[in-house]
């Protein structure tokens, strides 16, 4: 007669980061497997904290939906964004300051291969998730724009330059980091997000003189792109754009 295989153990709720991170990682990847074996809207919170060994009253200590757990650690890691941008070097480089800044982001999906790997299929199949993700890349973008329109205050200009750049920068990571997905975690991502971001600076540099001419009562061209475009796409939109700024 074969015995019953020992249940998981319960991952412990504990006090410290390294604890909590475990727990969400824990609902996360519970979810996940759940959402693919029987879909996302036949999925219950009492089933993903039973597959993860909690209660449900600990799964709303760290999610207040499943909708959520989808995308664990976003808002610390936007509260982290902010403090680190807030505590930048006023002296260096804004843009480079942003690139260094989008890979703490990115390095939130490497820290935990399996669960990003997983979310990715599943947002390309439940539009309701990939409007979540579309709205948490908002976030960031919004943070970004703010601290170039702060580093571009009194400069011609400087807000749309702080937009534009902005979008770029959230585009060229959303790029490297598809590009991660797609090859299973086998890409460099931190190096391509480093040299996205140097194309990203050397392309806007380039046409800053044209954004400088923005004055009061001239025509500005706004230009509108997927945040799923490749760098190669944006970058030349952006180009064509403020080209007839001159």
């Amino acid at each position: 007669m074969s015995q019953a295989a020992a249940p998981a153990p319960k991952p412990r709720s504990g006090r410290t980061e390294h604890g909590r991170r475990r727990v969400r990682s824990a609902l996360a990847l519970a979810a996940l497997e759940l959402f693919a074996e029987q879909g996302f809207e036949a999925t219950t919170v009492d089933q993903i904290a039973d597959a993860a060994g909690v209660g449900r009253r600990t799964f709303f200590r760290y999610f207040r939906s499943k909708e959520d757990v989808v995308f664990p650690g976003h808002d610390e890691r936007l509260a982290e964004v902010v403090e680190r941008l807030a505590g930048a070097d006023p002296a260096a480089d804004p843009l480079l300051v942003l690139g260094s800044t989008a890979e703490v982001v990115l390095e939130m999906y490497l820290a935990e291969p399996e669960v990003s790997l997983k979310r990715f299929e599943l947002t390309r199949e439940v539009p309701a998730l990939r409007d979540k993700e579309i709205a948490s890349i908002d976030r960031y973008q919004r943070v970004f724009a703010r601290y170039l329109r702060e580093r571009f205050a009194g400069e011609p200009g400087g807000d749309l330059r702080a937009a534009v750049a902005a979008a770029a920068v959230v585009a060229a990571h959303n790029h490297v980091l598809r590009q991660w997905l797609k090859s299973g975690g086998a890409l460099d991502a931190k190096r391509s997000l480093r040299e996205a971001v140097e194309h990203v600076a050397e392309a806007l540099a380039d046409r800053r003189s044209a954004v400088e001419q923005v004055g009061e009562g001239e025509n500005v061209v706004v230009g509108v792109v997927r945040t799923t475009a490749p760098t190669g796409v944006v970058l030349k939109q952006l180009e064509d754009a403020l080209r007839e700024l001159r």
